[in-house]
């Protein structure tokens, strides 16, 4: 096994640790709630998803993002994401004109933390399989599958969450893929990363008592 695919895997059973760790502490979290008030777990389920879309030196970038998720607290989501993204790069590899088209398929967690009602910062591990043409200036075309791990990092705005079980509202954010990952679906044709912006809705399943929070900040 050569270094890079050593630091690959472990980069890859990183990911998998703080998966994990997000599944446990989401459940336990529903078994201390159902434990206070059983069925109170279900009021801060929550659905929504976003659109993602980037553009930045000779990339485009366009996708979906279907969420589910739990309000851990008034002030913390954890969500379970699947995505579709197409991109298009051209310049691949430094090679004037040189062109690559993929189509991206996955999925992962993210976690939001609202240090105000309005304003959310967000981490989100991401596993994705990726289809991917080339189109090169000299030679004909070339099809490939691959996978590839992305550590996503940001933040964004907010319409307005009031705490758990609130009231549905609409998000902004930016985020960047630090994993330096070069397959990564979210840099550009040298490993740069690219920014990537996602415009959302996030709406509560169950509002039994949607006005809890309205009080939070």
């Amino acid at each position: 096994m050569n270094i890079r695919m050593a630091k690959y895997v472990k980069k890859s059973v990183s990911r998998m640790a703080a998966g994990g760790l997000l599944l446990f502490v989401l459940a336990g979290s529903l078994r201390a709630q159902d434990e206070k008030e059983p069925g109170a777990w279900k009021r801060n389920l929550f659905t929504g998803g976003s659109l993602s879309f980037g553009m930045f030196n000779n990339t485009f970038l366009i996708g979906g993002n279907p969420v589910f998720g739990y309000s851990l607290t008034d002030y913390v989501d954890a969500a379970l994401v699947v995505n579709y993204t197409y991109n298009s790069i051209r310049d691949y590899n430094g090679i004037f004109n040189n062109k690559l088209r993929q189509s991206t398929y996955g999925g992962g967690g993210l976690l939001r933390i609202y240090p105000l009602r309005s304003i959310f910062l967000q981490g989100q591990l991401e596993h994705n399989f990726i289809r991917q043409r080339s189109i090169p200036v000299l030679g004909p075309p070339e099809v490939r599958t691959i996978d590839a791990g992305s550590v996503l990092v940001g933040g964004g705005y907010t319409t307005g969450r009031f705490g758990k079980g609130g009231t549905p509202f609409y998000y902004l954010s930016i985020l960047f893929d630090v994993s330096g990952n070069l397959y990564s679906p979210y840099t550009d044709a040298f490993g740069r990363s690219v920014p990537l912006f996602r415009g959302g809705v996030q709406i509560p399943l169950f509002q039994e008592n949607s006005g809890r929070g309205r009080l939070f900040r």
